[in-house]
């Protein structure tokens, strides 16, 4: 079975929100495909340590969204490289920003029948790499962090985004988006949380492909979860988010982190997205490279234990290549 969507409290239904809740095991209607889109590129490049994923031209973004939808994929992951960055992210909630260009462009071609969902966050339009405005001690200034994401919010939001996904695990994210998207008039803007998002090493290639290194050498320990500490806390987290107003719940990484999306699954009455990570993607591909691993068999095994073991829908970079299977 799949979620009740009677229970849904913001998300407009359309049919693609529908379809992405509607099983309880994968399909492409609830696999949801990240895609990167580079300012300025004029061809896809493909990312060297995510080989067969790519940092996409507008124009190979929308042919690459329309081979994925003609295969049943109703819900894109958007995450923008831009030109330019700074110490406030600035790009981030600029109108004419790559993200919320490639917002338009998906919802120009497809209208609702493919889901926008852009990342909120400001890792990547950032100069220091991290989540939020750094404060004077070089730590991540919470508070003035949530000011921005309120900007990016009703930005994303202005673009035409369906979802907005804030990634950057502050305290009262959610909370200040939702306020602000209401109070704009975009009560049907829904929000998948990033709810358990852990400090894990698995993130490395995503950073190649969003151009991201650290200030300094650093980490985000301070404000992502602790990969050791115990599953209640994600569950604390999550249950704050949904208070808040949070539409979904996210788990990450997917893989490593099973037993989280169980536990969630037993405690949480909203759907939940698990986010199967750039290094799962090129751990996978780089076995299978080899000659060690079976790929096709490892894909389907490690979607069938994301799905097993409690969520409603996954993001993964293999979402077409299964689709492809699935439907050709």
């Amino acid at each position: 079975m799949g979620y009740p969507l009677n229970r849904m409290r913001r998300t407009r239904l359309t049919p693609a929100i529908r379809a992405l809740l509607g099983s309880s095991t994968y399909r492409p209607q609830n696999l949801i495909l990240p895609m990167f889109v580079r300012e300025g590129a004029e061809s896809p490049k493909e990312i060297p340590s995510m080989p067969g994923v790519f940092q996409h031209s507008l124009t190979s973004f929308i042919q690459y969204a329309e081979r994925a939808q003609s295969f049943g994929i109703q819900a894109i992951a958007i995450f923008g490289v831009p030109m330019h960055k700074d110490a406030r992210g600035s790009e981030a909630s600029n109108p004419n920003g790559i993200t919320q260009v490639a917002i338009r462009v998906l919802k120009d071609r497809f209208g609702d029948s493919l889901l926008a969902i852009p990342d909120l966050c400001l890792d990547e339009f950032s100069d220091h790499g991290h989540c939020g405005i750094l404060g004077q001690n070089g730590e991540v200034d919470n508070d003035k962090t949530l000011d921005r994401y309120r900007e990016i919010a009703i930005s994303l939001a202005n673009s035409g985004a369906d979802i907005v996904a804030p990634s950057g695990m502050m305290d009262g994210q959610v909370g200040a988006i939702r306020q602000v998207l209401d109070d704009e008039g975009y009560t049907d803007c829904g929000i998948l949380a990033y709810s358990a998002k852990y400090a894990s090493c698995l993130y490395g290639p995503f950073r190649d492909a969003v151009e991201v290194s650290i200030q300094g050498g650093g980490d985000r320990k301070s404000y992502q979860q602790d990969i050791f500490r115990d599953k209640r806390e994600a569950l604390l987290e999550a249950k704050l988010d949904v208070d808040e107003g949070a539409d979904f719940v996210m788990v990450k990484p997917a893989g490593t982190n099973l037993d989280v999306i169980a536990h969630l699954r037993e405690n949480i009455d909203v759907p939940i997205c698990a986010y199967q990570v750039s290094g799962e993607y090129s751990m996978i591909a780089a076995a299978s490279a080899k000659g060690w691993l079976d790929r096709n068999s490892l894909i389907k095994e490690s979607l069938h234990s994301i799905f097993r073991s409690g969520a409603d829908m996954a993001i993964t970079y293999f979402a077409l290549e299964i689709a492809e299977e699935l439907y050709g």
